[in-house]
């Protein structure tokens, strides 16, 4: 059963689930488990760990089912990668570090309480309403088994919502004509944003990569001559996410108005715990 959703319903939920899925990429416990299974470098870890599902995966694969890194980039770790470990043992060593992550941000108590289990609940209900086809990402998770530990079914859910959306935005982008570049620095531009000293560090983008989109940007009326959102550069951003919300409706219509609200409650909330605990870099987000 579907019942409507308030405007940006799905949108405010989709922005506190993604984050809980994400402290992990930043957690030291990620770059330690990985090194155990001999991979150490951080972008390599990255690409592991998010393309795993998909099993041994090519460079061409990871680069259009992630968009906006720099192909070379990818290259020069896929398929590489699946030499030093293979998907399941990355897949694995991944649980443990989103296992020793949530334990240290979150702590004990949190982690065993009725919130945490409930919005599990609330994730995997919500999730029974997404779609594999031509989502490849949210696809290859999906064939993950659920674990048992509410806290690690309640990352396994977001993730699972996350990926559906992100899938669904890259097609998005592309309607929208923005290449993976352009895609970046109009983002950045909205100050929500990765900032682009963190694009230059994790992407693989040249800072000459990045001018030549704000000149492109800038000859399509995106940017003005300051390198900010002209009028039409806001509206492109809106219709974006207003697109975007309309490829990840099913979710959380499926969930319901009462269910969503709930569930943006509680994982807000662990979100709150989370960052107060460090779980992201300072600076990392923002137009500088």
């Amino acid at each position: 059963m579907t019942t409507l959703l308030p405007e940006q319903a799905g949108r405010r939920c989709h922005n506190v689930l993604n984050p809980f899925h994400a402290t992990h990429y930043f957690s030291p416990d990620l770059g330690r488990e990985l090194a155990a299974v001999g991979v150490e470098d951080a972008n390599a870890a990255y690409f592991a760990v998010r393309a795993a599902p998909m099993g041994p995966v090519t460079a061409g694969v990871v680069t259009a089912t992630f968009y906006n890194f720099r192909h070379e980039l990818v290259a020069r770790h896929v398929p590489a990668v699946w030499e030093s470990a293979s998907p399941s043992v990355v897949l694995a060593a991944r649980v443990r570090a989103v296992d020793s992550t949530l334990r240290r941000q979150l702590g004990e108590e949190v982690l065993a309480s009725k919130e945490v289990a409930e919005a599990a609940e609330l994730a995997l209900r919500a999730a029974e309403a997404c779609g594999r086809t031509a989502r490849p990402l949210y696809a290859a998770h999906a064939d993950l088994p659920v674990p048992d530990e509410p806290h690690l079914a309640l990352w396994h859910a977001a993730t699972l919502l996350r990926e559906h959306r992100g899938d669904g935005h890259l097609a998005v982008l592309l309607d929208a004509g923005l290449d993976p570049v352009e895609a970046l620095v109009s983002h950045t531009a909205t100050g929500k944003g990765m900032a682009p000293k963190w694009l230059l560090k994790t992407r693989g983008w040249t800072r000459e990569d990045l001018d030549a989109a704000v000149d492109r940007l800038r000859e399509r009326g995106v940017l003005d001559a300051d390198g900010e959102l002209t009028d039409a550069g806001v509206a492109l951003r809106q219709e974006i996410e207003t697109g975007t919300d309309r490829l990840d409706r099913a979710p959380y219509e499926h969930l319901g108005a009462a269910g969503v609200e709930r569930l943006t409650e509680l994982t807000g909330a662990l979100m709150k715990t989370a960052l107060a605990a460090g779980a992201f870099p300072k600076g990392m987000i923002g137009k500088s």
